[in-house]
């Protein structure tokens, strides 16, 4: 598996998808001024399992990017999913990224985002 990092414009709208998903759920289920946690808490579980178990939310499936392990580019395991989930949330590891495009949650997680190539038929 190619573990060249993604563009950041996929990686930037997949997240967007994401959140933007999460405020529509949590805001069918609370007022966000009376509980402003329930969306980034919400996030941190879509990306705990989903990335945990698949390597792809809905967000990333959309477009065709992949959060895998740098060690086995199979999928990260809910505990660094949710060590990536927790340090992305705090926004600015996400900011200082390496030459190869991976940011501080990445680095920690032992993690990089990869495009998603179609399967040859």
């Amino acid at each position: 598996m190619d573990l060249t990092a993604a563009p950041l414009s996929r990686r930037f709208g997949a997240i967007l998808v994401d959140w933007l998903l999460c405020l529509l759920i949590s805001r069918a289920f609370a007022d966000p001024v009376e509980t402003p946690w329930l969306a980034p808490g919400l996030l941190l579980v879509v990306y705990g399992l989903f990335l945990g178990f698949f390597g792809q939310t809905l967000g990333m499936w959309l477009l065709r990017i992949r959060c895998v392990s740098m060690a086995t580019g199979g999928p990260l395991g809910v505990p660094r999913a949710l060590l990536r989930g927790v340090l992305l949330l705090l926004f600015v590891p996400a900011l200082i990224m390496d030459k190869d495009g991976r940011g501080l949650h990445d680095k920690a997680a032992g993690s990089i985002v990869v495009t998603v190539t179609p399967a040859a038929s």
